[in-house]
């Protein structure tokens, strides 16, 4: 698994779907300053890369959640590998609204769902948590057996860890923050000062730059 996890890293860092700017940080929409930003979606540019990220999230729903009868992808940035997955699988595929519509159904979830189904959920980016576990939270309620999550990145951060146990999903990633800034200090993407900089930020998140 870290093998897989230090390639994928690398992968990400090519096509620059991470970036680390320690000394000009990002804000993201919660509002947090941030010297890290990951964008797994623009994997779905590159055909070869976006079946890798396919073939990996497969062999660990194989391994560790085989009995999944549905795929439901997190919208909206885990709807199109969460669809692709699910077609290689040959098994159901639904996805979960942010929130329900406005208008319409109004529906939270999208695509058809029976009660009891063990469902396996996709997800491209674990930050707080918060988002991916309404998904769940909406398929629980909707008399579903969610069996566990699959992520493309997780940042690891100490309120996610406990969101996801409190919630008791068990959560499986394809990479990582470690791996990532491992990687990028050993291909000299940054320096020995940035990690520390870096290192810093995930401590204390909510209050970096603050």
């Amino acid at each position: 698994m870290d093998n897989l996890k230090k390639e994928f890293a690398a992968k990400l860092l090519d096509i620059k779907a991470i970036k680390l700017q320690p000394n000009d940080p990002f804000t993201w929409a919660s509002g947090w300053k941030s010297p890290f930003y990951c964008d797994n979606r623009k994997t779905l540019s590159y055909p070869s890369l976006r079946t890798f990220v396919k073939h990996e999230i497969i062999h660990a729903i194989h391994t560790e959640f085989p009995e999944a009868e549905v795929v439901a992808g997190v919208a909206t940035g885990a709807i199109a590998q969460g669809a692709l997955v699910a077609d290689a699988l040959n098994l159901p595929f639904v996805y979960v609204r942010s929130k329900a519509k406005d208008h319409g159904m109004q529906n939270l979830i999208e695509g058809d769902v029976e009660a009891g189904k063990k469902v396996v959920v996709i997800e491209d980016l674990i930050s707080t948590g918060g988002s991916s576990l309404k998904a769940v939270e909406a398929l629980r309620q909707a008399g579903c057996e969610v069996i566990g999550m699959v992520a493309s990145y997780t940042y690891g951060f100490d309120v996610a860890k406990k969101a996801f146990e409190d919630a008791k999903v068990k959560l499986v990633t394809l990479t990582d923050y470690e791996h990532v800034v491992e990687q990028a200090k050993e291909t000299g993407y940054i320096k020995d000062s940035d990690v520390e900089v870096l290192h810093e930020w995930r401590s204390q998140p909510d209050t970096w730059m603050k």
